[in-house]
């Protein structure tokens, strides 16, 4: 994966069945990379916030399916998880949200990786 969770996986999968879904993924919120500001019409400022943690969720990539949610999928090598077969399932009222409320940290870039890899070797990873 991408990405590394203190995500309980026990309640991640019990979510999934009661809310009776496709498909379930797990959300996060996240603070900015960058800060934030209010300003009015005139440019003045009127609130700042350094790296305010987001309002929306984002899909933090750990997954439940039922296997009906392969009929989903096609064969075509252009076929992207992310795009028909989950916009699919949320049109039709199939997919889930499980809110995780703990840590969680992606991997995608080289400083991601130094991030990581610095709690790592701190004995502060928090994926253990």
């Amino acid at each position: 994966g991408d990405g590394v969770a203190d995500i309980d996986l026990n309640k991640l999968l019990e979510f999934h069945k009661q809310s009776g879904a496709t498909g379930t993924f797990t959300g996060v919120r996240m603070p900015s990379r960058f800060g934030a500001v209010r300003t009015d019409a005139a440019g003045k400022i009127l609130s700042w916030e350094e790296k305010p943690v987001l309002n929306e969720y984002i899909n933090c990539g750990f997954f439940v399916f039922e296997r009906r949610f392969l009929d989903y999928l096609s064969e075509d090598e252009n076929c992207d998880l992310e795009k028909e077969p989950l916009q699919q399932l949320a049109s039709e009222g199939q997919l889930a949200m499980y809110p995780h409320p703990g840590q969680w940290q992606c991997m995608d870039t080289l400083r991601d990786s130094l991030k990581l890899n610095e709690l790592w070797d701190s004995g502060q990873a928090f994926w253990v």
